[in-house]
């Protein structure tokens, strides 16, 4: 007695098995990579011949004595020296610092405390959160500009009429010494703290509502809530705040140069208008660039160390 030949037995999907399948999934991802590095190319060639090339060249006009038709001159270091060594250069670091500082810290504190008042899902939150935000995608030139009026400096502005109301007498805001300085940082405050609030916003949306529940089923105050849920669950979130924050601190320009211009008497001067007085007004642009890259380095250590910390916190 003859058996016939059994045939082997099929694939689950029907499909034979041939290799066809790999080669198949080869080629998709071939054409997904494609498509990706066609996005992605144009973008690159933008960054890299209006970002990285000029900051290239920054580097290297650190070391010289630039000399439009006459060619340039190497120093070697003597520009960063000139730079460190430099009175104004050490004052518009300190008003730098004091504006840095105050700029973070309040657009952290005022952008936390936006995130908590407009958390949830009702679409009349959506509506203020984007009223809100709306400083953000507002140009800092505009912004500067619109503040600058508010902070007219005679009784009849509208920041002193408020004030006059209140009877308190007119503030110089931006024409006194002892203020101007202040009067930036609340305007940095205000652009800086929707954005802060929406980043902050995207981290509550982490946190496991079983733990307020339950901790107030255990009687928890909100300040505990807060302290042992809240914040431990926002640590990656103020992380990211803090060194963005930092860093556009660090480059504030815009405002300060619509606001004063560096003044009044250099009071409101920052590193970032006094490397511009040097490398447009009296063109040296050698010590301008050292200047530059100084800043580059400061940005860099801030932004590896606020990581550095948030790790280690983390790990703790």
């Amino acid at each position: 007695m003859t058996t016939a030949p059994t045939k082997p037995a099929r694939s689950l999907t029907g499909a034979p098995d041939t290799g066809q399948v790999p080669v198949r999934r080869k080629r998709s991802n071939g054409k997904q990579l494609l498509a990706i590095w066609l996005f992605l190319v144009p973008a690159a060639v933008l960054g890299l011949y209006f970002k990285f090339i000029p900051m290239v060249e920054g580097i290297r006009l650190s070391f010289f004595k630039v000399q439009p038709f006459l060619g340039d001159v190497f120093v070697g270091m003597d520009n960063y020296i000139s730079v460190l060594t430099d009175a104004r250069f050490m004052e518009a670091l300190g008003h730098t610092v004091v504006l840095g500082v105050t700029q973070t810290l309040g657009a952290l504190v005022v952008g936390f405390a936006l995130a908590l008042l407009l958390e949830g899902q009702a679409r009349s939150l959506w509506i203020l959160r984007t009223t809100i935000f709306l400083p953000v995608v507002t140009a800092l030139a505009v912004v500067g500009e619109i503040w600058r009026i508010l902070y007219f400096p005679t009784a009849d502005g509208p920041l002193n009429s408020i004030l006059g109301w209140l009877g308190l007498g007119p503030l110089q805001f931006l024409n006194g010494t002892d203020t101007a300085l202040w009067s930036i940082a609340v305007v940095g405050i205000w652009s800086g703290a929707p954005y802060n609030m929406v980043i902050i916003l995207a981290g509550l949306t982490g946190v496991d509502r079983s733990l307020y529940e339950s901790a107030g089923v255990d009687g928890a105050s909100i300040w505990q809530r807060l302290r042992y849920i809240t914040l431990p669950a926002l640590r990656p979130s103020l992380v990211i705040v803090l060194t963005l924050a930092a860093i556009r601190s660090l480059r504030s320009f815009t405002e300060v140069y619509v606001l004063t211009g560096g003044g009044p008497a250099g009071s409101t001067e920052v590193w970032m208008t006094r490397m511009y007085s040097l490398g447009f007004q009296r063109n040296d642009i050698g010590v301008a660039s050292a200047a530059a890259v100084l800043l580059l380095v400061v940005t860099l250590l801030l932004t590896v160390g606020t990581q550095l910390l948030g790790k280690r916190k983390a790990a703790r």
